[in-house]
């Protein structure tokens, strides 16, 4: 690849993955608390920028008052600065350190350097960047955080010419090796909805901690040049692993906890459903045992019914087989003597004896008159014996007439005590005695 496709590939590179120029300003005003304090320090006002890149941190520096200078060895980023009017030049960075006086510098910055480096040339840099700072001087070591497991598992080997990640743990202590008086891991550029509190999952856990680091390392100096950076070196910068690891477990027992509490209160509440299953099931036995109970009481009663209606057929059949039986018809004589005589019996109790055995005789001749006219033989023969015997013959005939000597019969007025014959009878005999009167007038 020629040397102008290759600073070509680096700046289209850095303008895909790195973000624009805006964002990347943005994202270092993080630093302006702990470099703000160097202008007030009455000492040097120089910066050196060690593979300044597109320039956007040697702008802010300028903007902020820095004499900001930069080099590196990649000449799309020069370009990238020089459209911009920024002073960076072609070089290599140690050597560009290296040809700083002593205590000429109030600040040294590498941004996303280190991890090109060899862990050996890194020392030196440091070591390089002690000397050439002024007492209070600042250096700046930015780099990708492996803390960040997608970070050091993933896009830190996205750029071809990183070497290893570098552990905040180890940079830090390096610089503290090296003789800074003091120095303050930053982590940088994370969501900010984590400094809320929010929920966190899994994918959190993996990709929302602090994706780059700095170290911020200051020379000794005393307490006086000092004191204005000791703000800015005490504040709590980015988010870790371990808050984030912490935070998740936290709230995945909460939702656990919830989750029991809820399975509990179901628990308790699916207890009581079954105690009140079991008493309504206990409820529906009962009744369930009062129906068949009451079914056997009606299947009883059925029974008894079907037993009476069978005997009350068996008796009714009895009395139609009574009625239309001989014996029956043989009888009747008898039953109407005994209902006579029943009568009389009453009619004594009561005092009506006399009476009521004349109509009785009364009734029982005017019934005989009345059979013997519907024989013709036998009121022949009945007539012929009454004219031997006059008085009798007059006797019966007042009986048969009514007492006004009309030519009807007078006939018994209980219609209500007539049988079925009885009733036949009276339409004969009226027929009979119609037809004797008409014979009478002729």
């Amino acid at each position: 690849m020629s040397q102008t496709s290759q600073a070509s590939f680096y700046r289209a590179f850095e303008d895909r993955y790195r973000g624009s120029r805006e964002t990347i300003k943005d994202r270092l005003r993080a630093y302006t608390p702990l470099t703000a304090p160097l202008l007030q320090t009455g000492g040097p006002v120089g910066a050196l920028d060690l593979g300044c890149g597109r320039g956007e941190w040697l702008e802010l520096l300028g903007e902020q008052g820095f004499d900001a200078r930069g080099v590196d060895l990649d000449e799309g980023m020069l370009a990238a600065c020089r459209e911009r009017g920024l002073n960076a030049r072609h070089g290599d960075a140690l050597a560009a350190l290296r040809a700083q006086p002593d205590d000429s510098l109030a600040l040294v910055s590498a941004f996303h350097l280190v991890e090109h480096l060899p862990f050996a040339l890194v020392q030196e840099l440091i070591a390089e960047a002690l000397r050439a700072l002024a007492p209070a001087g600042l250096l700046i070591m930015e780099t990708p955080n492996p803390e960040n497991l997608t970070v050091g598992a993933t896009s830190f080997y996205r750029d071809p010419t990183h070497l290893h990640p570098l552990p905040p743990d180890l940079l830090g202590f390096a610089a503290e090796h090296a003789g800074f008086g003091r120095q303050r891991i930053v982590r940088l550029q994370e969501e900010q909805q984590l400094h809320t509190g929010a929920q966190v999952g899994i994918i959190t856990v993996l990709e929302g901690v602090s994706p780059d680091y700095a170290v911020v390392a200051q020379k000794a100096a005393g307490a006086a040049l000092l004191a204005p950076f000791d703000a800015a070196f005490d504040a709590h910068h980015g988010i870790t692993l371990a808050q984030l690891a912490l935070r998740y477990d936290d709230q995945h027992a909460a939702r656990n906890a919830e989750i029991h509490h809820i399975l509990a209160r179901i628990e308790r509440h699916g207890s009581q459903l079954a105690v009140e299953l079991a008493q309504t099931r206990s409820r529906t036995d009962a009744q369930q045992g009062q129906l068949d109970e009451l079914r056997q009481h009606l299947g009883r009663q059925e029974a008894r019914i079907a037993q009476a209606e069978a005997h009350a057929a068996e008796m009714s059949q009895r009395v139609v087989d009574l009625l239309n039986s001989s014996s029956w018809r043989i009888t009747e004589p008898l039953r109407r003597t005994m209902a006579i005589v029943y009568r009389l019996r009453n009619a004594r109790r009561e005092g009506r004896l006399g009476t009521a055995a004349k109509s009785r005789v009364k009734r029982v001749v005017r019934r005989a008159g009345g059979a013997v006219l519907r024989r013709p033989a036998l009121k022949r023969a009945v007539r012929a014996v009454l004219r031997r015997i006059p008085a009798l013959e007059s006797r019966l005939y007042a009986l048969m007439l009514d007492n006004s000597g009309a030519t009807r019969l007078v006939l018994d007025d209980e219609a209500g005590e007539l049988s079925p014959r009885a009733a036949k009878a009276y339409r004969q005999l009226k027929q009979e005695q119609a037809r004797m009167a008409n014979a009478d007038s002729h």
